[in-house]
């Protein structure tokens, strides 16, 4: 018994049980290795949990972040300048697109 084993505590985790049909596997170096191995030990759970349960969280927090905008002063103020403007007109080729596109969609207002 290593010493990391006696303070080793269920984590509760909330993700739903999902059957797993779905292979992962990757190359590591051996310090790679050790050190999951090492981490996974210290928080009492298999490599394969440990690498899985933390790749998600930083996988979500990459989407997440990839879904916001962040803009600095200036860039702020002419976005909201743009949403305050008024409309420009239509272009001779933007107002063709739009006959084009009513030609080819049926609607229920029409």
């Amino acid at each position: 018994m290593c010493a990391t084993e006696a303070y080793i505590l269920a984590v509760p985790t909330l993700v739903k049980k999902e059957p797993k049909s779905q292979r992962f596997v990757a190359r590591v170096t051996a310090a790679d290795k050790e050190l999951f191995q090492k981490a996974a030990a210290i928080q009492g759970r298999s490599m394969a949990k440990f690498i899985i349960t933390h790749g998600r969280e930083v996988a979500r927090q990459v989407v997440n972040q990839s879904n916001q905008i962040e803009l600095d002063a200036a860039q702020s103020r002419r976005f909201v300048e743009a949403l305050l403007a008024p409309p420009r007109p239509p272009t001779p080729a933007m107002r063709e697109s739009i006959r084009a596109y009513r030609k080819s969609v049926k609607s229920d207002l029409d």
